[in-house]
């Protein structure tokens, strides 16, 4: 990993970034930003961690923690939530093996965030899976969702 630490610390020094294209570049290197590179870029470049994770933990473009392969983007904004959101992302947890405290897969396969709005709205509730969008859908229609996703099943 260090290798591709260096790369990424040469083209920051040659273009002079910021914080933000330096974390983009780890987003876009390791599907996350991995605590360890914060911390080595913090002393290579003599910048506190604390900016780094600042920014990162500041935009949702940014992800402490390794990603599944495939993203579940469920709406729980007003809309989404008034049409039933909650019992959705429940189920979904429950597909997927996740307690509460967990949002990948143990498998790497997926990982599930909830966002306040989609701008989907007529659709509530929604659901995406990278970028194919589910709309209206029920509780009950979840496992099959999945399992489509996973080339398991035809919806």
């Amino acid at each position: 990993m260090e290798k591709a630490y260096e790369k990424i610390l040469r083209k920051y020094e040659k273009e002079e970034g910021n914080v933000i294209s330096l974390l983009q570049d780890l987003e876009k290197e390791f599907g996350f930003v991995p605590e360890d590179a914060v911390y080595w870029f913090s002393h290579r470049l003599n910048i506190p961690a604390s900016n780094f994770f600042g920014v990162a933990t500041f935009y949702s473009q940014f992800h402490l923690k390794p990603r599944g392969r495939h993203i579940i983007t469920a709406c729980v904004g007003t809309a989404c939530h008034v049409r039933g959101a909650e019992p959705i992302v429940n189920r979904m947890k429950e597909h997927l093996s996740l307690r509460e405290d967990e949002d990948t897969t143990k498998d790497m396969y997926f990982t599930m965030d909830n966002v306040a709005c989609m701008g989907a709205c007529s659709l509530a509730p929604v659901i995406k899976i990278d970028k194919k969008v589910y709309g209206n859908v029920a509780p009950d229609e979840v496992g099959d969702i999945l399992d489509e996703s996973r080339g398991l099943k035809a919806r």
